[in-house]
This record gives C-alpha cells, structure tokens and sequence, in this order.
C-alpha cells in the first residue's frame, strides 16, 4: 500500500514536471522593467536590405514612441507628395490650434510656411506645432490624417501599432491606452519602408539648420534631436523620441560598405531610473549598431533604395542665398572623442 501510494506521488510530479518547465519560460519572457542590465525595455536591430532580424531582445515590448511617432507622419506626408495631392512648395496657414506645447518652432497664426520647410522643423527639431500644421493641412483635418497613419501601419504589417496623434505627445488624460503605441518590431519594419522607398534621409541627416528665414522675428536656429549623427560612423538617421510615459526612444540607421542596419530601442532610461538627457539610450544604441554591423551575413545583398537620396549628414540643410549658414559651436563637437598621441622625437 505504502510503494503505490509512493509511486502514485512519483507519477503526478513527472506529469506536472512539463508544465512547470513551460510556465517558468513563460515567465522569463515577459517584458521586464528598464535596469541599468538592458537600459531599455526593448530593442531590435534589422538589415534594412531583407527586413532579416540580426538582433532582439524584447522586440515586442508595447509602449509608446513619442516623437518617433513623426516617422509615420512623415511616411503619410511622402505618400501624399507621390500622389500628387501635396506639393513641397504649398503654403500652410498657421491656426491657433497648432501650438500644442512641447518641442516646437513656435508657430504664430500670422505666419505661413512652405510645406517641406514645416518637414524640416518636424524631423530636426522635432517641432510638434509643425507636425500638426502639417497633418492638418494635408488632410483637412487631424483625425483624418491619424486615420491615413493607422492605415500605412497596417499596409505596412505593423500588427500591434496604433496611433492617435501626428506628433506624439502625451494625451491630456495621461492614460497609456488613450496614447501612441507601438513595439521595437513594428518600427523597424515602418523604418526599412522609410529608408528604401521614401526621402526621409534628405531631412532626418540634417544636423543643424535655420527654420523660417524670412520671420520677422528671425530664423530661429534648429539642432537635430540625434546626437548621433556625425559621431557614428555611418550613422544619418532617423528620429529621436522621449515623454516620462514612453523614457527615452530611438530609431537608427547607419550604412558602411554599401550595407545599411536599422535600430530601434523603446523605454530607456539613466541607471536607477535616471532622467540622463538620453545617454544610457545612445550609448546602446552605439553597442547595437556595432553588433549589427558584425552580424550581417558575409555576402549578403547591398542595401539598395528604391529613391537614392544624395545627401550629406554633415553639412547644414540647404538654405536661401541670402541665409548663412550658422558657424559650428561647441555643442556640435563629438560626445565620443579618441585621442591620438604625438609622435615620439
């Protein structure tokens, strides 16, 4: 009686013994907290020539993008200026309603602008008042341009993205459901779509240049959110984003030898927790880049755009004859500096 009571025990824990191994597994990938291990809550980096995964962990972390949400606002925009319905020279009248705070050029409703001089503030300073006036404009009005960008995510397959603004900033409610959300997996599909079939590059490589050159208050000086740009080697895009809901995000991309990666890392934050102005996040991003570089097959298919985009991520924006180019300042020195020793006499 006692061996079948024995033996009815070992049989129940071998039966059970499947099922513990699975929830343990289960458990150990779920989405974790940032900590000062990953910085970040999720990442991925692509070969922009096949969409192939070099590298993921988390990839499918769900939360909010911030200002990479204009990546898909400008994707709306480019579709638009292919169809023939917007034009780079149209103007835009500024309303009241676009000044909706956060980083901004600081629109006034007397003024109007050009079309692609609102794309540039939008993607080098990532201005909000201009992504705004620029949804507005081109779609009549702003719930129908969103409808236009939910449309592209699932033209694009981005399966778990959803948008609810053109800017991405934060509802008034400061619910996550009520905000944009997307995952590292879905953006690095809407950034390979950017990088080969649109001209992102010619504004997103940008490092500084004057908005509004004829205001009468005077052009006021735009500084690209993408500190990594022209520090990197290869590194000429794309967008930078960071609300205390969604931390510090980034999309990248970086092209040497004719072979173009694309990263992205969602929910960074300092060590502890730390609000670090992005540091852990580039740093990161620096560590990915290298990887994915290194992890490109041998051999494999160039990197190549459906629309090559000639532009240089060093040089300042194209501006009127009669705007200078503002001069270099110390805040456009390298973050990372190698130094190399005299020569011995």
């Amino acid at each position: 009686m006692i061996f079948l009571r024995r033996l009815l025990l070992l049989a129940t824990a071998v039966a059970l013994a499947p099922l513990a191994c699975a929830a343990a597994k289960s458990k150990s990938t779920r989405p974790a907290e940032t900590d000062q291990t990953t910085a970040y809550k999720g990442a991925i980096v692509t070969d922009a020539a096949t969409g192939a995964v070099l590298y993921e962990d988390r990839a499918d972390y769900e939360g909010p993008p911030a200002s990479m949400t204009k990546l898909m606002t400008f994707a709306v925009l480019h579709d638009k200026l292919v169809a023939g319905s917007l034009s780079l020279a149209a103007p835009v009248r500024i309303m009241n309603e676009d000044n909706i705070g956060g980083t901004q050029v600081f629109l006034d409703p007397r003024e109007t602008f050009p079309v692609e001089e609102l794309i540039y503030a939008m993607m080098i300073q990532s201005a909000n008042d201009a992504a705004r006036a620029l949804a507005r404009f081109s779609a009549g009005s702003v719930p129908a341009f969103v409808e236009l960008m939910n449309a592209k995510a699932r033209q694009l397959g981005m399966t778990h993205t959803t948008f609810r603004t053109p800017h991405g900033l934060p509802p008034s409610t400061r619910r996550l459901a009520d905000t944009d959300l997307t995952t590292p997996r879905d953006y690095a599909i809407l950034c390979r779509h950017l990088v080969v079939n649109t001209t992102v590059l010619k504004y997103a490589a940008v490092k500084n240049r004057d908005f509004g050159p004829n205001r009468a208050k005077g052009p006021m000086k735009m500084e690209n959110h993408n500190k990594l740009l022209g520090k990197v080697s290869g590194v000429d895009g794309l967008k930078t984003g960071f609300t205390a809901a969604a931390s510090y995000c980034i999309s990248l991309t970086a092209e040497r030898n004719g072979r173009r990666i694309i990263v992205v890392i969602m929910g960074s934050l300092g060590p502890g927790g730390l609000i670090d102005k992005g540091k852990a996040r580039d740093l990161k991003a620096v560590e990915l880049i290298e990887r994915g570089f290194a992890a490109l097959p041998v051999g494999g298919p160039a990197f190549a755009p459906a629309q090559p985009v000639d532009h240089s991520p060093l040089a300042l924006a194209p501006q009127p004859p009669t705007i200078k180019p503002a001069a270099p300042t110390e805040a456009d020195q390298p973050v990372i500096k190698f130094s190399i020793p005299a020569p011995k006499k």
